[in-house]
């Protein structure tokens, strides 16, 4: 691969599997070095060795990202480590609501908004003077594909992935001109760890999954995170406040 990261470096949450550890190891592959922050210390710190094993720079931070103290620390660690912040994806996040939106009660609305929306506030709460003491850089948020359409029986999901969308527009035009571009994916149904534990743990759930998207089939994380390496590197210079979708199709209908 080439090296649009060197001497750059990424910060990146949800970090331990799926399309966080991909995104970790293209940008990684790519000369740039990579703060992972995911609550799975065990599987943190062997991702970061296997990256540092095959020539790359990585350090992983126990990190839950509903905590801010936690995420403050995780972007901190970033520039005290490496010297710098170019870069993050905040991407941690998870369906943990289910049902019709009245029979879910305030804990469960507000846990999902902790982890999917809460999360992010925080993130760029701190990554925005980070970057800025550096000269700018790129901010991309994982809005999902719910982001932009909706889905019953996961409204706090879809509720707070909008609202992903929107913080992603609001904070792309507030920095415009300091040279920090923001932009969210919307992503389709990825072959992931959290994945397979839902409704794709079964042939029969992931086919129907499948169908959703015109393409025929789920994406994996390396095609998500290809798109994902893009979008923070220089690149894609001219791109903000955007979201753009990389889901088959799923949002094309």
């Amino acid at each position: 691969m080439g090296s649009r990261f060197d001497s750059k470096v990424v910060l990146i949450t949800g970090a331990t599997s799926g399309i966080g550890e991909a995104v970790a190891r293209r940008i990684a592959a790519e000369g740039g070095a990579v703060v992972l922050g995911a609550r799975g210390k065990e599987a943190g710190d062997r991702l970061a060795e296997e990256i540092r094993q095959a020539g790359g720079r990585a350090v992983f931070v126990p990190t839950d990202v509903t905590v801010e103290a936690d995420v403050e620390r995780l972007t901190a660690v970033a520039v005290t480590e490496f010297g710098r912040l170019d870069g993050a994806f905040n991407n941690a996040g998870a369906v943990t609501a289910y049902g019709p939106v009245h029979s879910l009660d305030a804990a469960a609305w507000r846990t999902e908004l902790a982890l999917n929306l809460d999360s992010v506030y925080y993130g760029l709460r701190h990554q925005v003077p980070a970057l800025l003491a550096c000269g700018g850089g790129a901010i991309l948020n994982n809005a999902s594909n719910l982001g932009v359409v909706g889905m019953a029986q996961v409204a706090p999901y879809t509720a707070a992935k909008h609202a992903v969308v929107g913080l992603t527009r609001a904070v792309a035009l507030e920095n415009a001109d300091r040279s920090i571009r923001v932009n969210a994916i919307a992503s389709g149904a990825v072959d992931t760890p959290a994945f397979r534990n839902s409704m794709g743990a079964t042939p029969e759930g992931e086919a129907a999954i499948a169908a959703l998207h015109p393409i025929g089939r789920i994406s994996r994380p390396e095609e998500i995170a290809a798109f994902c390496a893009f979008l923070l590197s220089e690149e894609a210079s001219f791109i903000t406040g955007a979201a753009l979708a990389v889901d088959g199709g799923f949002t094309a209908r």
